[in-house]
């Protein structure tokens, strides 16, 4: 018998298709994606991802890691550390960024910084309409300003070549313009004696900045981040009220955050 050259034509166009739409999906995402959230946004299996993926490959136009994919063209823009710390721990960040995005409503006001979890949680928003979003993040802009009317305003100043980040003076003056309802920050480490800290002194300030315009300022941060040190704090003159996580602290931090008045949630699953 001979193939049917019209639903030959017919499955061909098919995976063309879909083969644009995963290329689209990780360019609004700035250039990576995880394979979770593509089949999710597409409607379609793991396994059709990951074999449209393979095909993309075969082109040159992705490059596959664990548990996601890269465009190839975005390879030299977003150097190592940045694309190591999006795939480490990556499925507890997203569980966390989930977290988040449930808290999130359709037309709520909320300031995201430069990091891997927050870069998740902007990917989990992706389905929401009408955000307003405040952000010093190249990728979370990417992300968040061409979906479901969003509005995306990003500050500006000098970017960091390594994340796409703006810090400094003009990047503060640009956030004392607005007021929101949710801060969503991310801290290096966090112990009973010093609370959440920060490697670089910039991102601290920033960090405090968006406090001071938030009416809740959420930190969100794996359990890896508990008793571990670095060298700046975030809390000076300013208020954070959740901490978002994937595991009880020890006692010491519990009894940190509950001084603090900081509520503490997890993961619906974790």
């Amino acid at each position: 018998m001979e193939p049917n050259l019209n639903n030959t034509n017919q499955e061909f166009s098919r995976t063309n298709h879909r083969e644009h739409e995963i290329l689209r999906e990780i360019r609004l995402s700035g250039g990576n994606c995880r394979i979770s959230f593509l089949a999710k946004s597409l409607g379609i299996s793991d396994e059709t991802v990951r074999r449209n993926i393979k095909t993309l490959e075969a082109k040159s136009l992705v490059k596959k890691v664990h548990g996601g994919v890269l465009l190839t063209s975005d390879l030299d823009q977003v150097e190592q550390p940045f694309r190591s710390r999006m795939d480490k721990n990556a499925n507890v960040k997203q569980l966390l960024a989930a977290t988040v995005a449930n808290m999130i409503k359709d037309g709520d006001s909320l300031f995201l910084d430069i990091g891997s979890t927050t870069a998740y949680i902007a990917q989990a928003l992706c389905n929401h309409h009408d955000l307003f979003i405040v952000t010093n993040s190249v990728t979370i802009s990417n992300i968040l300003s061409k979906r479901n009317n969003n509005r995306v305003f990003q500050a500006g100043g000098e970017l960091r070549s390594h994340d796409g980040g703006a810090f400094g003076f003009d990047a503060i003056q640009f956030i004392r313009r607005f007021n929101v309802q949710y801060a969503i920050l991310s801290a290096s480490a966090i112990n009973a004696e010093n609370g959440f800290m920060l490697h670089d002194i910039q991102e601290a300030d920033l960090s405090r900045e968006a406090t001071k315009r938030a009416k809740t300022s959420i930190i969100i941060a794996d359990s890896k981040k508990f008793n571990k040190l670095a060298p700046i704090r975030i809390e000076e003159e300013t208020k954070i009220d959740i901490l978002i996580t994937d595991k009880t602290p020890g006692s010491d931090i519990i009894s940190m955050l509950e001084k603090r008045d900081i509520s503490i949630m997890y993961p619906s699953n974790s």
